[in-house]
């Protein structure tokens, strides 16, 4: 099945700001344990590790990037089980992330926002976080993950669009 992108660009009070949306068939506790707990970020986007809380960093590991990078990540907001906020400082410049649950009787929506200083890069970051996101749904479900491959360079044209940049 190849993957269709959702994510949309929307203008912020801090500026432009890239969502992309999930639904999963599984109560807020147990998404907010998947973006919190190592052993399970493990499972989709890569291990962590240090003391976490709100102003502390921990250093993260990509696990499904090339070569498999350590990063720091600063958590700036963690409001459980429904508001985590990150940012992170890499060549790339700075990202500042939130993840934000809401629960839907036995179902979680959540709402993934990047905030953006630029939108240049945005075909490859917009199809990056929709991999992700779509391997986080892989895990809740116990289905087959999906391939990077289908999503870049694939989602690059969509994301683009939004930046009036040529796919």
């Amino acid at each position: 099945m190849t993957p269709i992108p959702t994510g949309r660009l929307v203008d912020t009070e801090s500026g432009p700001a890239l969502i992309v949306t999930r639904e999963f068939r599984a109560p807020i506790s147990d998404v907010w344990a998947s973006l919190t707990e190592p052993d399970r970020t493990a499972r989709w986007y890569g291990r962590w590790s240090g003391q976490a809380g709100p102003g502390r960093s921990i250093q993260v590991q990509m696990g499904f990037e090339e070569g498999q990078p350590w990063s720091e990540m600063r958590i700036d907001t963690c409001d459980p089980p429904h508001r985590l906020a990150l940012s992170s400082q890499d060549e790339s410049g700075l990202w500042r992330m939130e993840v934000l649950l809401t629960p839907q009787g036995e179902r979680t929506e959540l709402r993934f926002v990047q905030h953006l200083d630029t939108v240049e890069g945005l075909g490859e970051i917009g199809a990056g976080w929709e991999y992700y996101l779509d391997r986080l749904l892989a895990v809740h479900n116990d289905t087959p993950m999906p391939s990077f491959e289908d999503y870049y360079p694939a989602m690059k044209a969509y994301f683009d669009q939004f930046t009036g940049s040529p796919g």
